[in-house]
């Protein structure tokens, strides 16, 4: 295992997501940005707008390289060295309320000192949460953990929680999902192993979230599931403007603020003091944006 192994795996994740997800779809198709990064790298920024069922979407690779910036080293507590980062980075977002919002990051981070380590993770983001496709997720993510290492869907779970909770709303993003990072070779767990846990964690994105979108698109929704589904939006932006540690690693990296910023949704809309009627749809999500919720 060495990176040019590595970011040519996340090459072909990229090339077979993009197929899947336009199969689905049925009439979105990526259009491709090229681009490179002047300290050293680039990438593949792909993105898929105004199809059937996904409104904007993107399936990102990148590789980039050179001098790690002070505020990477001050954040991780590095010592100063060079830097190669490779990995794919996506986000979905559905013109249908009743499709979920989802994300996955995996990724491979490694210096010239020797130091290196694996991250990612999926997340789902129901904009109307319902238990069974919840159950589904969660059960998909911990076989998938499964068979890897008995702990790691416990812990990594509870990461997600923790990591994608909106602080200031005192709310989770969504239903969570597995969340890591820094993975190296440890307690007997070697990197080989923590690769081939990331290569199927890369490989359970298209089938779980082609399943959602054949299977949800087609739900009635009218005009207040639209207005609620821009109000979750509203969240999703605060998230990542606010919290997301990769979108602050790519720009203080000077990454290509497009890419980086394309998890953003074309539309997203705030209310001032917004409550949910009582007993609604919205109100029954909303008690069940906590932590700790027990999916399987």
């Amino acid at each position: 295992m060495n990176k040019e192994e590595i970011q040519n795996w996340f090459k072909s994740l990229q090339d077979s997501i993009c197929t899947a997800l336009e199969e689905t779809d049925e009439k979105g198709k990526f259009e491709q940005d090229l681009w490179t990064r002047p300290e050293g790298g680039g990438g593949r920024t792909r993105i898929l707008q105004n199809g059937n069922i996904i409104e904007k979407g993107g399936v990102n690779f990148s590789a980039v390289e050179g001098p790690t910036p002070n505020k990477i080293l001050q954040a991780l507590g590095l010592d100063k060295a060079d830097f190669f980062a490779t990995g794919v980075s996506i986000v979905m977002h559905p013109i249908s309320p009743m499709v979920p919002i989802i994300h996955m990051n995996v990724r491979y981070f490694e210096m010239s000192n020797g130091i290196n380590w694996f991250g990612g993770g999926i997340d789902l983001t129901p904009h109307y949460v319902v238990d069974e496709d919840a159950k589904y997720f969660h059960r998909t993510m911990k076989d998938t953990c499964d068979r890897h290492h008995s702990s790691y869907y416990t812990d990594f779970k509870k990461w997600a929680d923790d990591y994608f909770f909106i602080k200031h709303r005192k709310e989770t993003r969504g239903i969570g999902g597995i969340f890591f990072d820094r993975l190296n070779e440890k307690d007997g767990i070697s990197m080989e192993d923590r690769w081939k846990f990331v290569q199927d964690v890369g490989s359970q994105f298209a089938p779980i979230y082609t399943r959602f979108m054949t299977k949800n698109k087609d739900l009635a929704y009218g005009e207040n599931e639209k207005a609620w589904q821009y109000l979750r939006r509203g969240r999703y932006v605060e998230f990542n403007l606010v919290l997301d540690k990769g979108t602050k690693f790519g720009l203080d990296t000077d990454g290509r603020t497009e890419s980086i910023l394309m998890s953003l949704p074309p539309q997203a809309n705030w209310a001032y003091q917004f409550e949910p009627k009582t007993g609604s749809k919205e109100e029954e999500t909303l008690n069940k944006l906590k932590k700790g919720i027990d999916w399987i």
